[in-house]
């Protein structure tokens, strides 16, 4: 786990592009870990827990359309863009999901999507999770995901 936000910000770094989170299911954890990292002020702009729906809305500005269906991939793809505008970051992670142990929005726990937007390139990888497990551990492998994807999204060629 502490490797992959070590390896994030290493490339962040070395490639001298910030990061931002717009987090719901995570709360935040996106962004601790790679704060957990010396030197990734360097690199970690900030992050935005928006947790409620309204939030999510309000803090962020995403449509309320969209919203209507919040456990979903234009959602989390919209979080991260949210960041890169909200933080003034090249790349932005967003995360939704069921952490559970109930339903949301139609969805079983451990139904996540993670999202992370390039800014320089307009690029947003998204991903689809179905993860098992009592709330931390679902929690902890978003962000693993999360890191992972970021990872990708800054090994892609072609800025």
């Amino acid at each position: 786990m502490a490797m992959s936000a070590a390896e994030v910000v290493g490339a962040c770094i070395e490639q001298g592009v910030t990061l931002a989170t717009a987090e719901s299911l995570t709360a935040g954890l996106v962004a601790a870990r790679i704060a957990d990292v010396p030197g990734c002020s360097a690199m970690l702009r900030g992050g935005v827990v928006a947790y409620a729906t309204e939030a999510k809305e309000q803090v962020l500005g995403l449509d309320p359309a969209l919203l209507e269906h919040v456990v979903s991939e234009p959602v989390a793809a919209e979080l991260a863009r949210a960041a890169t505008r909200v933080l003034d970051s090249d790349i932005g992670v967003g995360t939704t999901g069921v952490a559970g142990p109930d339903w949301l929005d139609g969805e079983p726990p451990g139904t996540v999507w993670i999202a992370v937007f390039d800014r320089r390139t307009e690029l947003a990888l998204t991903s689809k999770l179905q993860l098992s497990g009592d709330r931390a551990t679902i929690r902890e492998g978003t962000v693993s995901a999360s890191l992972a994807l970021v990872l990708q999204v800054l090994s892609e060629p072609g800025e």
